[in-house]
């Protein structure tokens, strides 16, 4: 725990805020998702539950926010039925995860509409595979992995 600790410090530039486990390892072997606790060691509420670490991933996402990703997975799900069970199942889970705050993915209230954040849909399903939005946007993300371990 030490050892994951230090590595999301590394990843993250910065002591992480309500660690409490990694709940996700890249290929080798790092922490890549990390699951919070729903109260910081201040007593702050921390909205989401999992937090993207792996820089590769947050990159990416970051790369997809920019070229309008937000907005277009944000139609994706209002205009699919599909995606937008998916949401509201993930939302349903994510507060069944943890009722603390009775927060969906990405602290996102009930009926919020739209996304807000695409790295928390993306820690929310690689921490919770079958998440189908959530699935769709890694998908874009490909290779998912780097060749090296961007954490050394």
């Amino acid at each position: 725990m030490d050892d994951d600790l230090a590595v999301v410090a590394q990843q993250l530039g910065r002591r992480p805020r309500a660690f409490r486990r990694v709940a996700v390892r890249c290929p080798y072997g790092r922490p890549a998702v990390t699951e919070q606790a729903a109260f910081d060691e201040d007593g702050r509420p921390f909205p989401t539950t999992y937090w993207l670490t792996c820089r590769q991933l947050v990159e990416a996402v970051a790369r997809l926010e920019a070229a309008g990703g937000v907005e277009r997975w944000s139609r994706a799900a209002a205009d699919s039925p599909e995606l937008a069970t998916s949401l509201a199942a993930a939302h349903a889970e994510q507060r069944r995860v943890r009722p603390e705050l009775d927060l969906g993915v990405c602290g996102a209230r009930a009926g919020a509409g739209g996304l807000q954040c695409l790295h928390a849909h993306v820690a929310f399903a690689l921490a919770r595979p079958g998440y189908e939005l959530g699935e769709r946007i890694l998908g874009e993300l490909e290779p998912l992995w780097p060749d090296h371990c961007c954490s050394e």
